[in-house]
């Protein structure tokens, strides 16, 4: 039997079935539908010469095999335009970046917006000190001393090991920030400290070196981005905040001098954050309003996870920052502590402040003559602080020693023993009202006498021999003293931000003092000048307690009377140091017999140091001997002398 032959035009190998269903079903996939192109591509299947699928197969596949498929190939229809979308996102990131990069290299952008951050950061400039005539203003880095940074385990994500390549007893933030890119727990730092220990210039520090780009080659490559939180707290508080990025281009930008006439080209900021070249620092937690911190903290938050390969810097006092709710408190994983001023650093501000402000006076030379006339300064104004540990105290603070430099070049050749009732004036001044102006705190603390409230309060502790007292005993005395004096604000604020704000109270667990007894004593004395209750200290002319008070009362008044009664009761050293510390005048027959008796117990204790000292025995002179000896020999060779050292001195001359 003779077969037939094949058509005319046709392959003589025949496409099996499955062969042919395939074909269709990629065509379908390629035509990205299975509503247009797949419908034709079955129809194409069926509707040829070729009639080896019996109508009945064709009318199942028809009939059923179309709606299968077209589920089937639905998914990967889905899956398709997913992926098209997602890698569409991507190029068009990519464009973007690229179009951003191009765009920052050829305006050079970003080495212009580095500029405009240093300059923001150049001065050296204290927020709430007055600007006095013949001080100048310093450029930052002249002056500028290292903090040093201590560790605390307070947090449960921070591992003291994470320190181990650091020095435990204190450590810089160069240190922390060299090994950021390895370590993320050093990308979120919160670095805490009371008001004047330097949290803010610090952050200039950084932002300055930075953007003149001469940070330390073993530190990562960063751009400065310093945020002052009090400028921006109503911002981030509102219902919809812009996210950081447009924060950045939008306000920070703008707001640099030269900024605004920065463009800022699109991503800019946000690229930098992604990619981890970003160091942002959040400057003053604690100076955004108590209604607003948990939705600023949120913002931060969320700010940190989206752009957490970039390095986040927070400062705050540390209640402010303790006392969050749980749910709405900042997630920084690594808490830094601002340790005291030491005395290399002192020195060195005291030093350096000296060198640059002679320098300046004299028209910029940077003579001998110029450098030996800054070094005496600095070495006057050094001995002093050594001596007097009240002024000690203080040098503890860089903002307040800042202020005892300034005052002490204002007031050349004074001893600030002498002076120091202005100098704790001017404290309080600063700390109650000044600073917190100009860092546009709404506080009650500006709208009350709160210094008088204070003032009744250390008159009071000093008449019950108090240093010390506890919370209900303050609350039941502020209450009393903001009644006298016809306040209506309730007595809990006003204790919190004396605490908080001022300082000039600290609270050490359920009990309150005052920050350094010396400012309890001046306190003290002034409510005692303020109402001329000078009878009071009659009473305790001879007692050693009451003695810096007196002291500081004298040097606010004419203390001819206290002196004639302190010689009265036999007191002559309280009467002659009441002498030195006036700048009034005194009557001077009253002065010249007290000079005059003050000199024959001089000369006769001074027998008796050289006796002691001839024969080895310095440590036998009396408490009030062996002081008045080294203020008067430390002021004659202007150093000061330890026991052993001064002893050695006097045997030579």
């Amino acid at each position: 039997m003779v077969q037939a032959s094949e058509p005319k035009g046709k392959s003589t190998e025949r496409l099996s079935l499955n062969d042919r269903i395939t074909d269709v079903v990629l065509r379908v996939i390629m035509a990205g539908s299975v509503a247009g192109g797949g419908l034709g591509a079955f129809w194409a299947l069926f509707n040829g010469e070729d009639t080896d699928i019996p109508k009945a197969i064709a009318s199942t596949a028809i009939g059923l095999g179309i709606s299968y498929a077209a589920k089937m190939l639905q998914p990967i229809h889905e899956g398709n335009q997913q992926r098209l979308e997602k890698y569409g996102k991507a190029i068009s990131q990519g464009i973007d970046h690229v179009e951003g990069q191009v765009i920052t290299r050829a305006t050079g952008f970003t080495d212009r917006y580095l500029e405009c951050q240093a300059l923001e950061c150049q001065a050296f400039r204290s927020e709430g000190m007055i600007q006095h005539e013949g001080i100048f203003t310093l450029l930052l880095e002249e002056v500028f001393v290292p903090l040093e940074l201590a560790a605390t385990a307070s947090s449960p994500s921070f591992k003291p090991t994470d320190l181990r390549n650091l020095n435990n007893q204190g450590f810089s933030i160069w240190d922390l920030l060299k090994q950021s890119e390895q370590m993320p727990n050093f990308r979120q730092l919160v670095i805490l400290a009371w008001g004047g220990y330097g949290k803010t210039t610090l952050l200039k520090h950084i932002a300055y070196i930075y953007g003149k780009k001469q940070h330390p080659r073993s530190v990562p490559k960063l751009i400065p981005v310093l945020l002052v939180l009090r400028k921006y707290r109503d911002v981030l508080a509102e219902k919809n905040p812009p996210d950081l990025p447009d924060l950045i281009a939008n306000y920070h930008v703008p707001n640099l001098p030269g900024g605004s006439d920065l463009q800022v080209p699109v991503n800019w900021a946000k690229g930098i954050l992604k990619r981890g070249e970003a160091i942002v620092m959040l400057d003053g937690f604690d100076e955004v309003e108590k209604t607003q911190r948990s939705i600023v903290s949120r913002w931060i938050n969320e700010q940190m996870r989206q752009y957490n390969k970039s390095v986040f810097i927070v400062t705050s006092r540390p209640k402010a920052y303790q006392k969050q709710p749980v749910a709405d408190r900042l997630e920084l994983t690594t808490p830094l502590w601002v340790k005291d001023f030491n005395s290399t650093q002192r020195r060195k501000f005291v030093e350096q402040w000296y060198q640059c402000q002679e320098r300046y006076a004299n028209g910029g030379r940077n003579t001998p003559d110029v450098h030996q006339i800054a070094t005496q300064s600095a070495t006057e104004l050094l001995t002093q602080i050594e001596a007097r540990p009240e002024l000690k105290a203080l040098a503890k603070n860089p903002l307040l020693l800042n202020m005892i430099v300034t005052f002490h070049r204002r007031y050349p050749g004074a001893e600030l023993p002498e002076r120091r009732a202005s100098l704790y004036r001017e404290i309080c001044l600063l700390q109650l009202r000044d600073r917190p102006v100009a860092r546009k705190l709404d506080t009650l603390l500006t709208q009350c006498d709160a210094q008088t409230i204070l003032q009744m309060l250390a008159l009071v502790m000093m008449r019950h021999r108090r240093q010390r007292i506890n919370y209900s005993e303050a609350l039941q005395g502020l209450s009393h003293f903001l009644k006298h004096q016809r306040e209506t604000v309730e007595a809990t604020e006003f204790l919190d931000q004396v605490v908080q704000i001022s300082e000039l109270l600290i609270q050490q667990e359920d009990r309150y003092e005052f920050a350094h007894l010396s400012f309890q004593e001046y306190l003290a004395a002034t409510q005692i000048a303020q109402q001329n209750q000078e009878v009071l200290l009659y009473e305790h002319i001879n007692d050693d307690w009451w003695k810096p008070t007196i002291l500081l009362y004298a040097a606010q008044v004419n203390p001819t009377h206290l002196i004639r009664e302190a010689m009265q009761r036999g007191a002559t050293d309280l009467a002659y140091e009441c002498l030195q510390e006036t700048t009034k005048r005194i009557d001077p027959t009253l002065a010249a017999e007290l000079k005059a008796l003050k000199q024959t117990i001089q000369a006769a204790r001074y027998q008796l140091l050289t006796e002691y000292l001839e024969n080895k025995q310095w440590k036998a002179a009396d408490n009030e001997t062996y002081r008045l000896m080294i203020a008067t020999v430390g002021k004659e060779a202007g150093q000061w002398f330890e026991p052993e050292e001064l002893a050695n001195f006097l045997l030579r001359i």
